[in-house]
């Protein structure tokens, strides 16, 4: 199967997955509350790296650590909130209506799992960072290798722990299984979602600046209604971007490990997935 056939499934799933949030608009809380607590969580930290400025302007143990936590704190927001879009998304499939509570409490079920999940990500992204200071090209290459690497064997890390109850061990290890398994399909979806993020965010920019035009000559007023409009649409299509993510991934992982094409999903052809 070629690149145009993966690119061509990747935007059938784009396609579907809109199906399900145009039917289900309440999905979109997940991510816009996964964003709006860490925006906050950051600007806490960085108010705080600030007022310890001096610890802070070498690279040494004390930004590591700040970093550590950053990633650790970041990492765990973002399962977290994914982590109720699968549970929504998988209660889609099943025919019913979400409610955003239960989903919230499922993805509370799994707050082990997801700092385990979360503890590893901090770790390896601190390590990474830390080779990628060095003044070495190979250590460079080879840690932009691993952060590719690293990114596929965990694409599926948040449903594995959604729908199963997987060990630290076993949420890796299956999460590289059924990447193995839809590689294709994950990148085609992966592939598609990102280009309709780009061209949302690249049209919020534009309605910023027809804002800005438009405006024009009313001072304080101008900077404010552009950053306003532009950014609320930056904003929208940040977050369009992030449910279809979220739910092409669970239809991709549902199928993937039940071999039954969820709802929304069933006019699609998954035997695609199984050619080599």
């Amino acid at each position: 199967m070629g690149i145009i056939d993966r690119l061509r499934i990747g935007f059938g799933m784009a396609r579907r997955s809109g199906r399900v949030l145009r039917a289900h608009p309440k999905l979109f809380v997940f991510p816009l509350l996964g964003g709006l607590s860490g925006i906050a969580f950051l600007i806490t930290l960085f108010g705080s790296l600030l007022v310890a400025g001096p610890l802070f302007e070498e690279p040494g143990p004390a930004i590591y650590a700040a970093l550590f936590v950053a990633y650790l704190v970041e990492t765990f927001l973002a399962s977290f909130f994914t982590a109720a879009l699968v549970s929504a998304t998988r209660t889609v499939f099943h025919g019913e209506e979400p409610s955003i509570r239960d989903a919230l409490a499922a993805a509370w079920q799994r707050k082990l799992p997801l700092l385990v999940w979360s503890l590893a990500a901090a770790v390896i992204g601190v390590v990474l960072r830390m080779i990628e200071g060095q003044d070495n090209l190979v250590a460079q290459i080879a840690a932009a290798v691993f952060a590719v690497a690293w990114s596929v064997m965990t694409y599926f890390v948040v449903p594995v722990i959604v729908f199963r109850d997987p060990s630290p061990t076993e949420m890796f290890e299956e999460s590289a299984r059924t990447f193995k398994d839809t590689w294709g399909e994950s990148i085609g979806a992966m592939g598609t979602i990102d280009v309709v993020t780009l061209l949302l965010v690249l049209g919020g920019v534009a309605l910023g600046g027809v804002t800005f035009v438009v405006t024009s000559g009313t001072g304080a007023l101008q900077l404010v209604s552009t950053v306003l409009i532009g950014g609320a649409a930056v904003v929208v299509g940040l977050l369009v971007g992030k449910a279809l993510t979220g739910v092409a991934k669970t239809a991709l992982y549902v199928y993937a490990t039940e071999r039954t094409a969820p709802e929304y999903f069933d006019d699609m052809d998954f035997t695609e997935l199984s050619r080599p």
